[in-house]
């Protein structure tokens, strides 16, 4: 079930970037040092993904224990606007620490 999961987790890794709303695989991915960007723009961190990770699951317990919880906000515009500029710093930054693409010289 976790299979495409397990692939990019495994592959992960400082200078990748990874675009994901599943906080299990954000995790993973945040502690082998990836960037990665919710696709609302909201960054996952080292010092946040913690949280996140246990309001994920205890949400989960909720709804399996019965409990009807809303869902995620529908995709706005705001969202595709926070989402380009989370892009835009994740990638400025990760050329200023040296994996950014160098052109051929010749």
């Amino acid at each position: 079930m976790n299979e495409a999961d397990n692939w990019i987790a495994e592959r992960a890794h400082r200078g990748d970037i990874i675009v994901t709303a599943d906080v299990p695989l954000a995790s993973r991915c945040v502690r082998d040092g990836a960037a990665v960007i919710a696709p609302n723009g909201k960054p996952f961190t080292e010092d946040f993904i913690g949280m996140t990770l246990a309001t994920r699951n205890l949400m989960d317990s909720l709804r399996s224990a019965g409990e009807i919880t809303s869902g995620p906000k529908p995709f706005a515009a705001r969202d595709r606007s926070a989402f380009l500029s989370a892009l835009d710093r994740a990638i400025v930054r990760l050329t200023r620490e040296g994996f950014g693409f160098e052109a051929p010289s010749g």
